[in-house]
């Protein structure tokens, strides 16, 4: 019998908050994917104007918008002609050049999140050093300039390590798992040289043996106001999320308040606007170190959707418009998330009629060219029982997978 944990909802206002002397009505988003066109019913439901810079035509996103721009958004002149038609910008990734985003606000453009935060969710270098400084746990890590340096580190610290590229990666792209010297060469041969106009650097972190991967959500206004989403826990394999559960089970209050905490912190210090997503590992010992940062919703949020009373598409767009941000609490005791991978169907409306049968279950489909693999779309289930919930969800998402391995 599963116990309803207690939610992790915090609010944070420091001293001397301003408040915001205008909304921003005309939103630009860059990046066509999925996380843009979710944030288009809550926009509508607002009354927000929302214009688009996709990467085509094709793309999840233009097909639902009715403002769209095809162009390349590493371009200055593309973007800089996005933005005039806009009153803030934010974003579906983390991909465009900070040394593009900084112009634009030296001619008053409003960037949400700034290039003074995002710069920590685009460089994981840069993410160490600030978050090492603020005190926040993390693996042991160094940046690399050479085999040779990721050697001495796995020598000094003990084998087998973990080399990211600094910028770039994605969904266990740009990771590696080495196991002993000979390995160390391969995380250079695989790297690119640069990625959105910066170079890619080589780290080197300790490879954390944890139980389990948590996530905590929460959302910043340009006034420091700060709210937290319950904590979530994530289910991974091949650096891809598969499942999300929320609120994580078997977390203690003390270690759900530190969690939220945390985030909340790392949100106010950085100076985010809009969602933040902070990923964790979970040691055996119940602590947490930081793994990586996103200034936009994500993946382990997406249960929001139908699990809290503000989804984090819309708290994202109230605090970048300038809007009172909404209730993160959760709607049910629980909400399971699962992800649906590309197959064989090419069809996924095809099961939708018996998927929806279950009035607890809800289907979101991202428009997406089908690709072995991809995210296509998601299944969120919810209810009063764990093991019911994660039953129904699995299922439901199973419908759609037919030809890939999690058949």
């Amino acid at each position: 019998m599963n116990s309803r944990p207690r939610a992790a909802t915090q609010a944070i206002r420091s001293p001397g908050t301003s408040k915001l002397s205008r909304v921003s009505i005309s939103i630009g988003v860059v990046g066509g994917g999925q996380l843009a066109r979710m944030m288009y019913a809550p926009a509508t439901a607002l009354g927000l104007d929302m214009h688009l810079l996709a990467e085509g035509p094709d793309t999840g996103a233009a097909k639902v918008y009715h403002q769209v721009e095809v162009g390349d958004y590493n371009d200055r002149t593309v973007v800089e002609g996005f933005v005039a038609r806009i009153d803030v910008l934010t974003f579906d990734h983390e991909h465009v050049p900070t040394i593009l985003l900084r112009g634009l606000q030296e001619v008053g453009k409003v960037v949400r999140p700034g290039p003074e935060a995002l710069q920590y969710a685009q460089d994981k270098a840069l993410m160490r050093q600030r978050l090492t400084g603020m005190g926040i746990p993390a693996p042991t890590w160094e940046v690399c300039s050479s085999e040779a340096q990721l050697v001495n580190f796995g020598e000094r610290i003990g084998w087998p390590v973990v080399a990211k590229t600094s910028r770039g990666g994605y969904d266990g792209h740009g990771v590696w798992k080495l196991d002993g010297p000979r390995d160390a060469g391969i995380p250079f041969a695989g790297a690119l040289p640069d990625s959105a106009g910066e170079r890619v650097e080589i780290i080197g972190e300790e490879y954390v043996d944890f139980v389990r991967e948590l996530s905590v959500l929460v959302v910043r206004d340009a006034g420091d106001r700060v709210l937290a989403y319950p904590v979530t826990e994530t289910i991974q394999r091949g650096g891809v999320c598969r499942q999300t559960i929320t609120p994580a089970p078997g977390l203690s209050p003390q270690q759900t308040d530190a969690i939220v905490a945390m985030g909340c912190r790392i949100a106010s210090e950085l100076g985010v606007v809009g969602v933040l997503a902070v990923e964790l590992m979970q040691r055996g010992d119940g602590s947490v170190v930081v793994n990586e940062l996103a200034m936009r919703p994500h993946n382990t949020g997406h249960w929001t959707l139908d699990g809290a009373v503000t989804s984090q598409f819309e708290n994202h767009l109230r605090a970048v418009a300038g809007l009172p941000l909404g209730d993160t609490s959760a709607r049910a005791p629980w909400t399971v998330m699962v992800n649906i991978l590309g197959g064989e169907l090419t069809d996924l409306t095809a099961g939708l009629r018996e998927v929806l049968a279950d009035p607890g279950v809800r289907v979101e489909l991202y428009g997406k060219q089908m690709r072995s693999g991809r995210k296509v779309g998601h299944v969120n289930a919810w209810g009063d029982d764990l093991a019911r919930v994660r039953e129904r969800a699995e299922n439901a998402a199973r419908h759609f997978m037919e030809g890939t391995k999690e058949q």
